[in-house]
């Protein structure tokens, strides 16, 4: 006899199906797992034997033979205990033959028979439902997986629980999803003293969600700037929260089962390695660019960052996902973020001129920036110098608007973009990701406008990606202001945040990072 479970494999946020089939055959006693398993795979044997004793149970004296097709797929992870006692059950007649046709199973075993939590419950549960299966998995997890929809949810606390439900004498309800967080209040706008320009440069980025960059000396305010940049994004759609969620499953981040329709912000140090920031290690976990999915990645001291490391960020920028390639397999995590960046003008700080300049100016300041690649700053789509905050601005008091008036101006441009999209398949519902004939469309340019562009692209400040990019941030610009066109006065804004090598010919002066 062969007993079979049905479990799954993680590829990215995808869930493939696992066939579990376990056969006791004669021959040497012996305990073997094979299909392409890891060492974590490997130990089940030992944790599902001794949580079977932790019963008063015994294995059959017998070679137990547990194959994981298909044989080929790699298998990693701690969540095959589960489907293998199962099918070990099924297989000595424990638990009933056909008693879990129609059911798939994720779950480490304790050595005492508890079920205790794993990774990736969610999409193993938007899986199962797809496959037409309910899922098993351990009680900790029940709420996440309850997420899924319709698929039935079993999350037993132990394997005694379990097999008393699949005999009858104890019959397990389906559990409730978890709560659902809406945003909570972040820092206000309020907080920032001076650097209007700044936050001008903030709003116009939340509200067509591009990517930004803050250039200034240290304490003029870069870092409050962009952690008050969540508080002006909408909360997280349905279909977003469930794409976010499936990352966050299956790198273990989701509390009691506890979803938030807040968009991420993940803000790595710059020391982070390249596999901590685009996915990788021995089970190719999802890095901080899949993290901040539908949300916003802070790169601080963005020149500190390993060349290698930034330039990692250039394909996911443009594609929105990101391929962790192993030998085995190519794993997918999506990527879709917006980038916010902040730097010092030069390695001391105070690079520019007035007081505290730096004295090797400007080669100072012209090889720290230039450890950011120029692809890289192609992809920018606003770079904002950020003074040092005087006096001044300091004894003033609190500005009288802040993140909620900010807000509501970037709710309705962002309005403005979802009604353009009503009929147009595959349209994107903000200005950062419209390409091609649409953006041709939703930012056609009257003559001025037209012209201003094109001396800006023969006068060399312009790639094709950048005249792309400052179409999609014109279009924002007047989406704020309530226009229906394009004019020449949103190009010339747009222009002015583009990083371009005519800033020194323009009177921005050499190292500037604007020049329009």
């Amino acid at each position: 006899m062969v007993a079979r479970v049905v479990t799954v494999a993680f590829e990215g946020v995808e869930a493939r199906r696992v066939e579990v089939e376990v056969q006791f055959t004669g021959g040497q006693v012996q305990f073997v797992v094979v299909g392409l398993a890891d060492k974590a795979v490997a130990e089940s044997r030992e944790r599902v034997r001794a949580a079977f004793t932790g019963l008063g149970l015994a294995l059959p004296a017998k070679r137990i033979v547990a194959s994981l097709g298909p044989a080929d797929l790699p298998k990693e992870g701690s969540h095959y205990d589960l489907p293998i006692a199962l099918a070990v059950m099924v297989g000595m007649g424990i638990i009933p033959a056909g008693a879990l046709d129609g059911w798939a199973a994720v779950g480490e075993l304790a050595l005492d028979g508890r079920i205790m939590p794993v990774a990736g419950c969610l999409p193993a549960a938007v899986a199962s439902g797809a496959m037409g299966l309910g899922l098993i998995c351990p009680e900790a997890c029940g709420p996440e997986a309850a997420w899924a929809g319709e698929a039935p949810i079993l999350a037993p606390a132990s394997l005694i629980a379990l097999i008393n439900h699949f005999r009858g004498t104890q019959i397990m309800g389906h559990p409730r999803p978890g709560q659902l967080l809406e945003a909570a209040g972040g820092p206000d706008l309020r907080d920032v003293k001076g650097q209007e320009a700044a936050k001008r440069a903030l709003e116009i980025a939340a509200a067509g969600g591009h990517n930004l960059l803050f250039c200034g000396p240290p304490g003029s305010g870069k870092s409050m700037l962009a952690q008050r940049l969540p508080g002006l994004l909408p909360p997280l759609s349905a279909q977003e929260l469930l794409e976010t969620s499936m990352v966050h499953s299956v790198a273990g981040l989701i509390a009691k089962g506890a979803l938030t329709r807040a968009r991420p912000f993940r803000s790595p140090h710059h020391s982070a390695t390249m596999a901590a920031l685009t996915g990788g290690g021995p089970r190719a976990k999802p890095g901080e660019v899949s993290l901040a999915h539908n949300g916003v990645l802070f790169l601080d001291e963005l020149p500190e960052f390993s060349p290698q490391a930034l330039d990692s960020r250039r394909a996911p920028l443009e594609t929105g996902e990101v391929t962790v390639a192993r030998a085995a397999a190519h794993v997918r995590y999506p990527a879709r973020v917006q980038l916010v960046a902040a730097m010092n003008p030069c390695r001391c700080g105070h690079g520019g001129p007035g007081k505290g300049a730096c004295g090797k100016a400007p080669r100072c300041q012209r090889d720290y920036q230039g450890r950011v690649s120029g692809p890289l700053m192609d992809r920018i789509d606003l770079a904002v110098d950020v003074p040092p905050v005087t006096a001044a601005d300091l004894a003033l008091p609190p500005p009288q608007e802040g993140t909620a008036e900010a807000a509501r101006r970037v709710a309705m441009a962002r309005g403005a973009q979802a009604e353009r999209t009503i009929g147009v398949e595959g349209a994107p519902m903000i200005n950062a990701r419209a390409d091609g004939g649409f953006l041709e469309t939703i930012a056609a340019l009257d003559e001025a406008g037209r012209a201003l562009l094109t001396r800006a692209a023969e006068a060399g400040g312009l790639s094709a990606r950048g005249w792309a990019r400052t179409l999609r941030l014109a279009r924002t610009i007047a989406d704020l202001e309530g226009s229906d066109a394009v004019r020449r006065l949103h190009i010339a804004e747009a222009l002015a945040y583009r990083r371009t090598v005519v800033g020194a010919e323009a009177g921005f002066g050499e190292g500037s990072l604007t020049g329009w």
